[in-house]
């Protein structure tokens, strides 16, 4: 089950078009593991539609019919062709409280138990996978157009296998797979850091995380990623930083952390 999600405040700058792209590309493959967010998005799409509409209508219809709606009477205020913010806030009460038409929160991708080993990258013939060891997992719609643009898997520290994606200058971007009891040593970090869990589950010490989870960590956050479960954990992590190692000997990485985890 999906517990966390882009803010309220970032499902409207997506909608209108005012968040960074890494960030976007991340909300973006979010709403598309998420019928909760789908559907914030639809509204809030639908409302910045009809602001639009009434701009740039109005001004046509005074210009044809002579009259100005500021000079009319207040019941014909152009506000009240406008869902108010009351409105739009209850709007999505009701959202929040209808099932969902259909769950995407499931796990529904093909897994193998076998430790990863003789890593291989996705195949361009089948964007909609990648692969590791013979384990296939399935990407978010959004991230499929990269696909073919993720570098080979290369084996890290605590059975943690890495694969770059090149997201030209939108930002740095890694396939991140860790395998049962593989873990990312204490850090915090210089910038932010965006991570969409794309298949199985993880812990940092903050809180649990599991399919479809939409994580933001910044400066005023030190966590331990963690996987426990047989069948590893795969995430798909934006960062704008390198990050900085805050316990026992993986401090001493600090000085080559922008070569990985990047």
């Amino acid at each position: 089950m999906i517990r966390f999600h882009p803010s309220n405040q970032q499902l409207v700058n997506f909608v209108e078009g005012s968040l960074s792209p890494a960030v976007s590309i991340m909300v973006s493959a979010h709403c598309d593991m998420c019928s909760l967010c789908q559907r914030v998005v639809e509204v809030e799409t639908e409302r910045l539609a009809s602001e639009l509409f009434e701009e740039n209508l109005l001004p046509a219809r005074e210009e044809a019919s002579g009259f100005s709606f500021a000079d009319a009477s207040p019941r014909y205020s152009t506000s009240s062709l406008v869902p108010s913010s009351s409105m739009f806030d209850n709007m999505l009460a009701n959202i929040i409280q209808m099932p969902d038409a259909k769950s995407v929160d499931g796990k529904n991708q093909s897994r193998d138990t076998r430790s990863p080993a003789n890593v291989s990258s996705g195949s361009e013939a089948d964007t909609h996978k990648i692969e590791l060891d013979g384990r296939v997992f399935t990407v978010p719609r959004t991230l499929r157009r990269y696909v073919g643009k993720t570098g080979n898997w290369s084996s890290l520290v605590g059975k943690l296998w890495q694969a770059p994606v090149d997201l030209g200058n939108q930002g740095v971007a890694n396939f991140i797979f860790m395998g049962q009891g593989g873990s990312v040593p204490e850090h915090t970090h210089r910038g932010t850091e965006y991570t969409l869990v794309i298949d199985g589950e993880f812990s940092d010490g903050l809180n649990k995380y599991d399919t479809g989870d939409f994580i933001f960590m910044d400066g005023q956050n030190t966590h331990t990623p963690r996987a426990d479960a047989k069948d590893g954990c795969l995430v798909f992590s934006i960062v704008d930083q390198p990050l900085h190692f805050t316990s026992g000997i993986a401090r001493l990485l600090n000085p080559f952390s922008h070569l990985f985890f990047r």
